[in-house]
């Protein structure tokens, strides 16, 4: 088997964007003779074009491996990742073309199956037993008609969960970003590798998943949460290494939304601060990148969840309600890190699994 090297050497910080074909607008529009590349992109065309000859995509593979700095250490690997490469592609156009309410095109995960995007990014689908009957408590409040807490500076930046289902810490320590900046006027980042780690006692099951109304109950009763500096993401399972001396922020208690009920989320999200919530994540989501999710494939059930995330906001477009949502993949996934999902119908489950904070 010829061994290959195929090392980006740059790391592009924006997602590409989807022109008219479907397919990102950067890789097919660019003449490829006249273009000025680095010595990294050249070394990559040429391993990918001895591996796979001049077929019709293959300079567009080569430039997607440097923009997302993979790297491909046979010529049958090569060959696998331009096979799925391919099929994405052709998923992005046949979905485009559909014209949708949301978009696709090519991310870092273009080259990844589903069975491998769903064990590196997702957790195992928890039931959302907390959630059966809630305690949040509706108020005459009148609610503003679009809502995105980002603007208040109390949203921290989105963060990357790497290759651990630990979606469900991002979700915990989002919200409770939030609410402490809310709470005190200074921003803190919070320790998801303690979650990780320690609240396996709660229900949690580390990189295999959890649930942030659990991780509440974790930091409640077990003296608080570190920062993130003092102890840090390894996106791997871990020895607990926490001190209740070192704690950041305390959790009085937490507040949960009523399963399915998106008037109380909406409560919550408008007039409160931003909210946990956990959703269905299906094939086409990881190539999101605008517009309103929506699907007829997802499902809403407690035992479907399989992903957990911060609703920030909500909104219309072209005529669609939405959630606004802060992701847990990095902040070139999507738009900058968020998501839009349809609101109104728990699309996914998105109101099914949601709770929130209440920090000390």
């Amino acid at each position: 088997m010829e061994r290959v090297s195929v090392i980006a050497v740059v790391m592009v910080a924006c997602a590409v964007g989807v022109g008219a074909t479907g397919i990102g607008s950067a890789f097919l529009e660019e003449n490829p003779i006249r273009q000025v590349v680095s010595d990294g992109l050249r070394e990559i065309e040429t391993s990918v074009l001895q591996a796979l000859g001049q077929t019709r995509h293959a300079l567009t593979f080569a430039r997607f491996a440097h923009r997302y700095g993979k790297r491909y250490q046979t010529s049958d690997e090569i060959k696998q990742r331009y096979s799925i490469f391919v099929q994405s592609l052709e998923t992005i156009r046949s979905h485009n073309n559909k014209k949708k309410s949301y978009t696709l095109g090519v991310n870092e995960y273009a080259d990844m199956t589903w069975e491998e995007f769903s064990k590196n990014k997702l957790g195992a689908a928890q039931h959302c037993s907390a959630t059966k009957k809630g305690n949040h408590k509706l108020t005459d409040a009148v609610l503003p008609l679009t809502q995105d807490w980002r603007k208040t500076g109390i949203v921290t930046p989105v963060k990357n969960q790497g290759s651990c289902g630990s979606c469900w810490t991002f979700s915990t320590t989002g919200a409770l970003e939030a609410a402490y900046a809310q709470a005190f006027g200074k921003s803190v980042s919070l320790s998801e590798q303690q979650l990780v780690d320690c609240a396996g006692d709660f229900n949690n099951f580390g990189c295999n998943g959890g649930l942030p109304s659990q991780a509440y109950q974790y930091i409640k009763y077990n003296g608080g949460l570190d920062s993130e500096e003092a102890y840090p993401y390894t996106g791997k399972d871990g020895v607990c290494k926490y001190s209740p001396d070192n704690s950041a922020v305390q959790v009085l208690d937490s507040v949960n939304i009523t399963s399915g009920a998106e008037d109380e989320l909406k409560h919550a999200v408008g007039v409160v601060r931003p909210v946990s919530v956990a959703f269905q994540v299906i094939a086409d989501f990881r190539l999101y990148t605008g517009g309103v999710y929506t699907s007829d494939e997802c499902g809403s059930g407690p035992m479907d969840v399989n992903h957990a995330v911060v609703a920030v906001g909500y909104g219309v477009e072209d005529g669609v309600p939405y959630w606004l949502i802060k992701n847990s993949w990095g902040g070139d996934w999507g738009l900058n890190g968020y998501f839009k999902m349809e609101m109104g119908k728990n699309m996914c489950g998105v109101a099914t699994c949601a709770s929130y904070p209440i920090v000390a």
